[in-house]
């Protein structure tokens, strides 16, 4: 079966990765290179070297279309510096339209014919006026990307309350729908300190061990379940998967502790 040299990229030190060919060049890692991505070309740092199969490809992957060279490096610090400096005039000419919007970040591509801003909003911001006062400072295509606070929390990075870094920042490529109800079916405290993210919203990770605990709770009556165990009947009040056993309470106020291989 065909397969291909693949190279994990970062845009920033320590930056979630991004997959291309590696168009048979002499890479090795901590290399930077050229990439080419939607958005024009990219600078970035080479993470990571591996070979895939062809055929576990979905979508044609870009290329790293060269290693970088110095000259190539120095644009590279050029553009953060004037990406900062947009950053700022962007700031000003928000508040002096009067938008109801958070900037989070500012950003050129490679080739400096594009300019990337993101921000944060509660609601639907006009910025047509100000897209238009962008361009005619800077002479390039401008794109301004409201994001939300999941998006914001991968962008700036940080250490999760498990004391790793956030997984949204490293190998999260999309944020699935989290619900209280994850929570809930771990019998996770509902405090948010406990059940939040650095975003303010529920932790990703509540979905890694939803299924088993769902699957688990298959084998257990349901809580409220009325249970006839040795001539006493008594309600399922509590369920503990890790002891495999749950507990019934009787009409005489009596705990019963079941297993679930004395159940049957």
């Amino acid at each position: 079966m065909a397969r291909i040299k693949v190279a994990g990229v970062a845009f920033s030190k320590n930056g979630r990765k991004y997959y291309f060919d590696s168009n048979n060049l002499n890479l090795k890692l901590g290399l930077t290179v050229i990439v080419e991505t939607e958005r024009g070309l990219q600078f970035g740092y080479v993470e990571e070297l591996t070979e895939i199969d062809k055929s576990k490809i979905q979508d044609n992957l870009k290329k790293v279309i060269r290693i970088s060279t110095k000259k190539d490096y120095n644009q590279y610090l050029n553009n953060i510096k004037d990406s900062k400096n947009a950053f700022n005039k962007c700031k000003e000419l928000i508040e002096s339209n009067g938008l109801d919007m958070k900037l989070i970040d500012a950003s050129y591509n490679f080739e400096r014919t594009q300019l990337y801003f993101t921000y944060l909003s509660n609601d639907r911001v006009d910025f047509r006026e100000l897209a238009k006062q962008l361009a005619s400072i800077y002479k390039v295509r401008i794109e301004l990307r409201q994001i939300g606070p999941r998006d914001k929390a991968k962008e700036v990075g940080g250490i999760g309350p498990c004391g790793r870094p956030l997984c949204c920042s490293t190998f999260l490529y999309s944020f699935n729908n989290i619900t209280i109800n994850m929570a809930k079916n771990q019998n996770i405290s509902l405090n948010p300190t406990k059940i939040n993210g650095a975003c303010n919203r529920l932790l990703c990770c509540l979905e890694n061990e939803d299924e088993f605990y769902s699957e688990e709770k298959k084998k257990y009556p349901s809580i409220g379940q009325i249970i006839d165990k040795d001539n006493k009947k008594g309600k399922v009040i509590s369920i503990d998967i890790f002891r495999k056993s749950y507990k019934i309470e009787t009409k005489e106020k009596e705990i019963i502790e079941i297993f679930v291989d004395e159940s049957n």
